[in-house]
């Protein structure tokens, strides 16, 4: 069973209720705690000590928390590239643990401490492979595609006091991507790939989590917002 470690950083200034991030010691998460801290945001973090995912499915009790909370943040994910002829049913089993059932029973565990602040907010991750068909992604898109359609429906369910959206990255360099990023020619093809020139880094994505759980977003639910450097709507011809 793999081992959560809940841990508290407190900012300097605790202006509103804390923000809960799952997975907040590794890459994306990592830059969204810097820079909420940055804002002076009290963030507590649940995280494992090894490597990666973060796996709270087998943790049984999830940690206490004492209340209200203004955000719930889920980063744990998985990233199994291979042909469909070569997917067991474990696999999609597995990346359906991770993506989707982790988080809902995180977010079941923990929505009565951001309905008690009376303005949470639930950030969680999707993939720009749901929306844009790509190959070898059979596994990870279809768990992320049920996390865009919990996504819609949790917030159609929480409104008004809970708000809930997802992010929908493309390539972002993490330790999940690593082997993916591995060579200057393999940099340089996924940098021509994107409308942008670029791949994502994850200041990039944390950057959007950080908008989704402030009021800057407060009339936003629902949405799925694609932060892909334009792979998804732009075809360079």
């Amino acid at each position: 069973m793999n081992q959560v470690d809940p841990s508290v950083t407190t900012s300097n200034q605790e202006q509103v209720s804390p923000i809960l991030v799952v997975g907040g010691n590794l890459g994306i998460g990592a830059a969204l705690v810097e820079q909420l801290q940055a804002d002076g945001r009290t963030v507590m973090t649940m995280n494992r000590q090894s490597q990666p995912p973060v796996d709270v499915t087998s943790l049984d009790p999830l940690p206490a928390i004492s209340g209200p909370l203004s955000g719930l943040v889920y980063c744990p994910g998985s990233l199994r590239l291979a042909p469909f002829d070569r997917l067991k049913l474990d696999d999609f089993r597995a990346d359906l643990e991770i993506n989707l059932l982790g988080a809902v029973r995180v977010i079941q565990e923990y929505v009565g401490l951001l309905k008690e602040s009376g303005n949470g907010s639930i950030v969680l991750f999707s993939t720009v492979a749901v929306q844009r068909g790509m190959p070898f992604h059979a596994s990870i898109a279809a768990a992320k595609g049920a996390v865009e359609g919990l996504t819609r429906s949790l917030a159609a369910e929480l409104a008004p006091s809970i708000r809930v959206n997802a992010i929908a990255p493309s390539l972002t360099e993490t330790s999940l991507t690593t082997s993916l990023l591995r060579s200057e020619r393999q940099r340089a093809a996924a940098e021509q790939r994107h409308p942008l020139k670029r791949f994502g880094q994850a200041h990039d994505i944390a950057s959007a989590a950080r908008y989704l759980l402030s009021a800057e977003s407060s009339w936003v639910t629902g949405q799925v917002l694609a932060v892909d450097g334009g792979l998804s709507v732009i075809e360079r011809l």
